[in-house]
């Protein structure tokens, strides 16, 4: 057994398991399509609430294997749901809408949360499976405004998917989505032209993530033609809901001070919201480790650390404060006031 099997064993359990049961609910149906929904939200709330928190730190594992795994499961599953959901007639309209949501929470929370981690890796290859995975679900351009947007200017109004104070998710997803595809081709032409000897424009990554895009929904036609096409364009934009929840929550009113050169200072771990909950931190791979992500972009996630008192934490798992920004008047009465003792201090 590998040595990190051990301090990965939880990750991939709280990863998989779910998958695992929504690939049976595609196939057959019966009782799996409510256990794959139940698994990845009823499942994860009474496991974080039964289990605790945890703080402690597995620094000798990697992770890439289980990655790879789930970057494997990604392209399955979302191949499987949406013929299930498009063309399997043995389903009820009740198992579809299961089917949907379980789907759609996983490619969101999971495999959202492992695609980030890949287009952070220096191994080509690695980064490559992760572009694939964004372009999949119709959101390639995040492969490039999250690494060279995001991570450069979070916490200030230079960033668009960083929640300015008193911003209702809604008005911030518009602005984000719009906001992020132009920073992250602006930030790519950037780079372009500073190139001594640029790349070929049909090198550029945002032709890839059109092409990626392309052929996803070509090979959506070839499952199941319109309908397959219409259940595709659904399930990349609950996930692409989700992962801007995920940055709404994350970074929600925190900003970094300037200088007297106006410049922001350095990323602290101050400027990003925790959570410290253990089963749905393990089942998105330590995303609610925002944090220290943001100081160590390049730190595997197993290896990401929390400390209490130097860290905002949340009052609740990163899943539940998503389901509360969607309602943005039980958000501001939530955070507000956390937002506002630290900045403060």
């Amino acid at each position: 057994m590998p040595p990190e099997m051990p301090a990965l064993f939880r990750f991939a359990f709280a990863s998989l398991f779910p998958a695992a049961l929504l690939l049976l609910a595609c196939a057959f149906g019966g009782i799996w399509p409510a256990l794959g929904a139940l698994s990845i939200t009823v499942f994860v709330f009474i496991l974080d609430r039964r289990a605790g928190r945890i703080w402690a730190t597995p620094k000798q594992a990697s992770g890439h294997r289980l990655s790879l795994c789930l970057a494997a499961m990604h392209f399955t599953l979302l191949a499987a749901s949406v013929w299930a959901i498009s063309q399997n007639a043995d389903l009820s309209v009740t198992d579809k809408i299961l089917i949907f949501t379980g789907t759609g929470l996983w490619l969101g929370q999971i495999s959202n949360s492992n695609a980030h981690e890949m287009i952070h890796r220096s191994n080509r290859t690695a980064r490559r499976v992760g572009v694939a995975i964004y372009s999949s679900l119709l959101f390639g351009h995040h492969a490039s405004a999250h690494p060279k947007v995001h991570h450069i200017h979070v916490a200030t109004d230079q960033d668009p998917n960083s929640a300015r104070y008193g911003e209702g998710f809604y008005r911030f997803f518009l602005r984000a989505w719009a906001g992020g595809f132009r920073a992250g081709l602006h930030a790519e032409n950037a780079q372009r032209k500073r190139a001594q000897n640029p790349a070929p424009v049909w090198q550029h990554p945002y032709v890839s993530y059109i092409s990626g895009a392309v052929a996803t929904l070509l090979a959506a036609a070839f499952l199941g033609g319109i309908p397959a096409i219409a259940v595709l364009c659904a399930l990349a934009g609950y996930a692409q809901l989700q992962l801007l929840l995920s940055d709404y929550v994350q970074h929600y009113g925190l900003r970094r001070q300037y200088d007297e050169n106006g410049r922001a200072v350095p990323v602290g771990p101050q400027h990003s919201w925790n959570a410290p909950h253990w089963y749905s931190s393990a089942m998105m791979l330590n995303a609610p480790r925002h944090s220290d992500h943001h100081m160590h972009p390049a730190r595997s996630f197993p290896a990401l650390e929390l400390k209490a008192g130097e860290m905002p934490m949340l009052p609740h798992s990163l899943p539940v404060m998503a389901a509360i920004a969607l309602y943005p008047r039980l958000w501001r009465r939530v955070m507000d006031k956390r937002v506002n003792k630290w900045m403060v201090n």
